[in-house]
């Protein structure tokens, strides 16, 4: 198969720069990376994808055995690396993608040069001291709902999701991002971003990591940062002005700006 058409690779930017590969979350596409890639482009070689079964990949390579966990979605990534032959990416992950970079990562340290990690979250789901922001019923209800109701769930979730009540556009174009998802796919992929536990894996991630967290997050609030910075040794950790789970929509500007300083080093 070939993985950049499977996975809709486009490549842009500087050909002699670092290579950016900018990996999107839930119910989004690359087209989420669009008020920051232009001035990456500058700088570096940027590389964006869907996802299977997201945008425009190629939706007959999805299957519930393969991507009923991230580490199918890990592998894609390692093969998207391969196939370009680019050198070592700096790996940027929003959301659910911060913890398939990790595993990525974790797996084949030698394709990445460095991690950032956008709103991560490696469980959402409280456990004693942990907070992930929800309890084990939360998301048991979370999942039933988008069972029961797709649309009706994205057009509930993505404006909380957003946040920004103040910009209703942004949480319209959330909705109509994750409208466009096959409800299949998107049960699928609900779990395993949902119902996944990484925190062991934090701990054996030897690439240089830097964290961007919203100051404002309601599914990834700011003790989920904290405890991933905390486990990822010698990693950064960066509160952005920002709200909501999207800032490179809602503060686009600023993530840029921390993309940049992390990439270009001190």
């Amino acid at each position: 198969m070939d993985v950049l058409r499977r996975n809709r690779v486009t490549v842009t930017g500087r050909d002699d720069g670092p290579v950016v590969m900018l990996a999107h979350g839930f119910g989004c596409d690359q087209n989420l990376w669009r008020l920051v890639a232009p001035e990456l482009e500058k700088r570096f070689r940027v590389v964006l994808f869907d996802h299977v079964g997201a945008g425009r990949s190629d939706a007959s390579a999805w299957s519930p055995e393969r991507y009923s966990s991230l580490d199918g979605y890990a592998e894609d990534v390692i093969e998207i690396c391969r196939a370009l032959g680019l050198g070592p990416v700096t790996f940027v992950g929003h959301s659910v993608s911060s913890m398939i970079g990790v595993l990525a990562a974790n797996q084949e340290p030698g394709l990445f040069d460095r991690l950032i990690l956008l709103t991560p979250s490696p469980s959402y789901i409280d456990d004693g001291d942990y907070r992930g922001g929800f309890s084990a019923q939360d998301i048991d209800e979370l999942l039933e709902s988008l069972d029961s109701n797709y649309l009706g769930w994205s057009a509930v979730m993505a404006p909380v999701i957003m946040g920004n009540p103040d910009r209703p556009e942004l949480g319209d174009e959330l909705t109509n991002s994750f409208c466009r998802t096959d409800p299949e796919i998107a049960r699928v992929f609900a779990r395993a971003t949902f119902l996944s536990d990484n925190r062991a894996d934090l701990a054996k991630v030897t690439v240089p990591t830097f964290i961007a967290q919203s100051a404002r997050d309601s599914i990834a609030p700011r003790e989920v940062g904290d405890f991933v910075h905390a486990q990822i040794p010698g990693s950064e950790l960066v509160t952005l002005d920002a709200t909501g789970h999207c800032p490179q929509l809602s503060a686009p500007e600023e993530t840029t700006e921390a993309i940049i300083a992390f990439v270009q080093g001190p």
